[in-house]
C-alpha cells in the first residue's frame, strides 16, 4: 500500500470510530456493540502501543462501560498476547491485528497467553502518561494518550465488583505474577494533579467510588508502610494513602501556622506562592465528597482530624465561588469538628445507606452518588 492510499485508509478508519463513537449514544446500540468478541478487540487495540486510534478506542469503550453489563464483561475478560521483544511492552495482543494496527514482523510463534485484561489496560494508562512531557508521538511508549481510560475505570467502579477489583491486590506487574503485591488503585493516584481534565477527572471519580466501600478506609487512608486487608479479602498490601491526592488539588498557596503544617501530610508541607487549586469545580466537588465518605466510619473522621483536613478545607471555603462546594465543605467541617459521643465511639457504627452521607437524610442535595 503506498503512502496516499495508507493515509486514505487511516482517514476511513478514523471516521468509522468517531462513528461508533456517536452511535454508542443510542442505549439501543449498546448492546450490540457490547458483543465479547467486538470487546475483546476493543481492548486488544488500546492495549498495542502501536495503535494510532487507540484514543478513539479508549473513547468508544468509555462509553460502552457507562452499562453495567459492559462493565461486568470488563472484569472478566481476558486477552491472547504473544511474546514480542520488539514491543514497548514486550507483547503483542493478538486481536488488534487490523489496518490501522499491524502485526509485528517476524510474527512471534509462541503459543498465546491469556491474561486478564483489565490489570493491562490499567498498566497502559499508565504507561501512556509519561513523566517527561514527549512532543514525538512516534517516540512514546503509545501511540496514544488513553485519557478516556480514566472514565472507564470510573465507570467500573460505580458497580461493587469493580470496586473490589480496585481494592484486591494484585501482582504490580501484571505481565509476571511473581511481583509484590499492590492495591491497583495505587496506579492511579498520581494522576489527580495531571493536566488532562479528563484523566485527573476520572481518576477522581474512581478514588470516590471506591470509598463507598466503608471496609476499605483504613488500607485507603494509611501510608505504604503499613499493611492493611480489604474485606472481603484476607491479602495484605502496602497502605494506599489517598488523603495527599485527594487534599493537594484542593490546597492554594496559603501559609499555616507550624503547629498546622506538621499535621499535613507531606506533600502539602511548605507548598509554592504560586500553588494553584483545581481549576475544574467538578473535579473539586468530588474531591470534597470522596472525604465526606471517609467520615462516614469513626476512624476515618478521626484520621482525617489528625492530617490537617481542616486547615486545607478551610481556606477552601474561604475562596470557593461554588456554591454547592461551599455547602460541602460545610458538611465536611461539620463532621471533623462534631462532638463524638458515646454513639459514635466504635469504628463502624456509621455506614453508607443508598448511597447517602448523613443517614436516615431524605433530602436530594445531601446524597453522594457514584460517578
Amino acid at each position: 500500500m503506498n503512502r496516499n492510499a495508507y493515509i486514505s485508509f487511516q482517514a476511513t478508519a478514523h471516521d468509522a470510530f468517531r462513528a461508533l463513537v456517536n452511535l454508542t449514544d443510542n442505549p439501543l446500540l449498546v448492546t450490540t456493540l457490547s458483543e465479547p468478541s467486538f470487546l475483546k478487540f476493543l481492548v486488544s487495540y488500546i492495549l498495542n502501543p502501536q495503535a494510532i486510534l487507540a484514543d478513539l478506542a479508549s473513547m468508544l469503550l468509555s462509553n460502552l462501560s457507562a452499562t453495567a453489563s459492559v462493565c461486568v464483561a470488563l472484569l472478566s475478560i481476558k486477552v491472547s498476547l504473544l511474546p514480542d521483544p520488539n514491543s514497548p511492552i514486550k507483547w503483542f495482543p493478538v486481536d488488534s491485528r487490523c489496518g490501522t494496527c499491524p502485526a509485528p514482523v517476524p510474527y512471534p510463534s509462541a503459543e498465546p497467553k491469556e491474561v486478564l485484561a483489565l490489570p493491562l489496560l490499567i498498566d497502559a494508562f499508565v504507561r501512556a502518561a509519561p513523566a517527561v512531557e514527549i512532543e514525538d508521538r512516534a517516540k512514546r511508549a503509545y501511540r496514544g494518550e488513553l485519557h478516556f481510560l480514566a472514565s472507564v475505570f470510573a465507570n467500573i467502579t460505580t458497580i461493587p465488583a469493580g470496586r473490589e477489583f480496585f481494592l484486591t491486590p494484585r501482582p504490580s506487574d501484571p505481565f509476571d505474577e511473581s511481583t509484590d503485591l499492590e492495591y491497583p488503585l495505587v496506579k492511579l493516584l498520581a494522576f489527580t494533579e495531571h493536566k488532562d481534565t479528563i484523566r485527573r477527572g476520572g481518576v477522581a471519580s474512581v478514588i470516590k467510588n471506591c470509598a463507598f466501600h466503608t471496609p476499605a478506609h483504613r488500607a485507603l487512608l494509611v501510608g505504604e508502610d503499613e499493611k492493611a486487608t480489604v474485606p472481603p479479602s484476607t491479602v495484605a498490601a502496602p497502605g494506599i494513602d489517598i488523603l495527599p491526592y485527594v487534599l493537594l488539588p484542593l490546597a492554594g498557596p496559603e501559609e499555616f501556622d507550624l503547629e498546622d503544617q506538621e499535621l499535613l501530610p507531606a506533600a502539602l508541607q511548605f507548598l509554592p506562592p504560586d500553588k494553584k487549586r483545581e481549576v475544574d469545580p467538578v473535579i473539586r466537588l468530588t474531591h470534597v465528597e470522596t472525604m465526606l465518605l471517609l467520615c462516614t466510619t469513626r476512624w476515618g473522621r478521626d484520621y482525617l482530624r489528625t492530617h490537617g483536613v481542616y486547615e486545607v478545607v478551610r481556606a477552601l471555603h474561604e475562596n470557593e465561588q461554588v456554591d454547592k462546594i461551599s455547602e460541602e465543605v460545610e458538611r465536611l467541617v461539620n463532621y471533623i469538628k462534631r462532638y463524638e459521643g458515646l454513639q459514635t465511639a466504635k469504628d463502624g457504627e456509621e455506614l453508607i445507606n443508598a448511597a447517602k452521607v448523613e443517614e436516615n437524610s431524605d433530602d436530594e442535595d445531601s446524597k453522594i452518588e457514584e460517578v
